[in-house]
């Protein structure tokens, strides 16, 4: 990794750094949806998807575990849609909903590796990788881009490694970009409790880092 780089910036998405407004542009959005319009739902579905599961993913680690609960979060807050009332982003209430979906899949697969004997940190193949991948630069040459891509995967693999709770802000405020109040309704935690768990994260991720990279910073 070259000296100056942020290595949880490596694996961010393009899609996942965009500054959001100030208002809830989805409000009139969730109104029709509260009144049945099931297409306006999937208006809703249509453009945050790929965020929600780059949510899950990055929380569970398996791509296909990941589309099963957005599935599911997705069905649950359509479900759930009457009981929205708008305190909060639509984004960031579905968010919520992933989350608690992602926190389920994670306990059942824990549940088959026990009885399976199979290892969550073996390594796992995606078909569609790209997903989770910023686009290359047309100059990048072939060395940094191998480069990039290892510092990815190295990083990703240092999340999964992380215990829920650090590895929840470390995705919601490092790439997802979510404030720290946003977290805090997210979770249904104090903004304090947000950053020392952000702290402590961080100094674990930057410890197992500089491990896995043999020292070199």
């Amino acid at each position: 990794m070259r000296k100056g780089t942020n290595p949880v910036a490596a694996v961010s998405n393009p899609v996942e750094n965009e500054i959001r407004p100030a208002g809830d542009v989805d409000r009139d959005i969730v109104a029709s949806c509260q009144k049945g319009d099931v297409q306006a739902f999937g208006v809703l579905v249509e453009k945050y998807q790929k965020k929600m599961l780059n949510v899950a993913y990055r929380m569970i680690g398996d791509y296909q575990e990941a589309c099963e609960a957005t599935q599911e979060a997705f069905l649950s807050a359509y479900r759930a849609i009457g009981k929205f009332r708008g305190e909060a982003a639509f984004s960031t209430w579905m968010t919520g909903i992933v989350l608690n979906q992602a926190r389920n899949r994670l306990q059942q697969m824990k549940t088959r590796s026990r009885r399976e004997g199979v290892s969550l940190d073996d390594p796992v193949e995606t078909e569609r990788g790209a997903v989770y991948r910023e686009a290359a630069s047309e100059d990048c040459s072939a060395a940094e881009e191998l480069e990039r891509k290892e510092t990815a995967r190295m990083v990703q693999e240092c999340i999964g490694a992380l215990e829920p709770d650090f590895r929840e802000v470390v995705v919601l405020r490092e790439i997802q970009g979510y404030s720290y109040e946003e977290i805090g309704d997210i979770l249904n935690v104090a903004e304090g409790t947000v950053k020392s768990r952000l702290f402590r994260a961080r100094e674990i991720l930057r410890d197992t880092l500089k491990r896995r990279m043999g020292g070199r910073g």
